[in-house]
C-alpha cells in the first residue's frame, strides 16, 4: 500500500510517517510539528504570506500600497487569457516555494497537509459563495507522472474537493506533449510551450459547466490558460483558477 494512494486512511498515513520521521519541523528542525500539521511548526508558519487585496482582478497578482478600485495588471493586458479569474492562497516565496519544490520533485508527501491547508483556508470561503460543477486538476504528461509518481495538482484538488464538496474530475483533460519546465522560460516562451500541450480526453464535450482549474503555482497563467482554452472550446461555462501559490 502506497502513501500516494488516496484510499489510505489518514490515521494510517500519520502512523506510518511517525515511524520514519520524528515529530519535528522539516523546515527549521528546531520545533515540534506533527504529520497533521505537515511537519511545519508554528514559528515557520508565520513566514507564510497570504494574499490579500489589492490584487489584479484577473490573475490575482498582489500589489503593495493603497488601490481602492478594480484593476488589471500589465501581464494580463498583454496576454490572451481564457479563464475568467485566477486566485492564489499565498505568495510563492522562501518557505512556501521550498516546500512546494520538495513536495513535487522529492516526493515529500508529508508536506501535503500544510499545502492543502493553505489552499483550503483561502479558496473554500470564496468557492462556497458561488456555484461550481467541477474541480479539474491541471494534468501531467504520463512520462512526467511516472517519473514523479504522482500529480501534485490532482492530490491537492482531491483535498479541496473534500473540503468544499465540489466534485473533482480528473478525466476531462489530458496532457499530450511533454513540455519543458515553465520555470526556465520567458513569458512568450511559456505561452508557446503549452499552446498545444492539452486536449479533452476521448473528445469529451461539456454543456456550460462551471469549472475550477486547480494547480500548485501560477506565474504568468500560460499553463492554466491553455487548459481553460481547451475546456472552453469543449463547451465549458465560466472557468476560474485556484492555486496554492502565486509567483511574483
Amino acid at each position: 500500500m502506497s502513501l500516494t494512494d488516496f484510499s489510505v486512511p489518514r490515521k494510517w498515513i500519520n502512523a506510518g510517517l511517525s515511524l520514519f520521521y520524528p515529530e519535528v519541523c522539516q523546515i527549521c528542525a528546531g520545533q515540534r510539528a506533527t504529520p497533521k500539521e505537515g511537519f511545519v511548526c508554528a514559528d515557520c508558519w508565520r513566514n507564510v504570506r497570504f494574499i490579500k487585496p489589492p490584487f489584479c482582478e484577473r490573475c490575482g497578482l498582489p500589489y503593495e500600497g493603497e488601490i481602492t478600485t478594480a484593476f488589471e495588471c500589465s501581464n494580463c493586458r498583454e496576454m490572451e487569457l481564457y479563464f475568467t479569474s485566477a486566485r492564489s492562497a499565498v505568495v510563492a516565496k522562501n518557505l512556501v516555494l521550498d516546500v512546494i519544490h520538495r513536495y513535487k520533485y522529492s516526493c515529500a508527501l508529508w508536506f501535503e497537509p500544510f499545502l492543502a491547508d493553505l489552499l483550503i483556508r483561502a479558496a473554500k470561503p470564496v468557492l462556497e459563495t458561488q456555484s461550481w460543477d467541477f474541480i479539474v486538476p491541471v494534468p501531467l504528461h504520463p512520462l512526467k507522472k511516472r517519473e514523479r509518481e504522482f500529480n501534485q495538482a490532482e492530490r491537492l484538488a482531491k483535498q479541496l474537493s473534500c473540503a468544499t464538496k465540489i466534485s473533482m474530475n480528473a478525466s476531462l483533460l489530458e496532457r499530450v506533449e511533454p513540455t519543458r519546465t515553465q520555470t526556465e522560460l520567458t513569458r512568450p516562451q511559456r505561452m508557446a510551450n503549452v499552446q498545444r500541450a492539452f486536449r479533452m480526453k476521448n473528445n469529451a464535450r461539456l454543456n456550460g459547466e462551471k469549472i475550477v482549474l486547480l494547480d500548485d503555482v501560477l506565474t504568468t497563467g500560460a499553463t492554466t490558460s491553455a487548459c481553460a482554452k481547451v475546456l472552453q472550446k469543449a463547451g465549458a461555462g465560466e472557468i476560474c483558477v485556484w492555486t496554492v501559490a502565486r509567483g511574483l
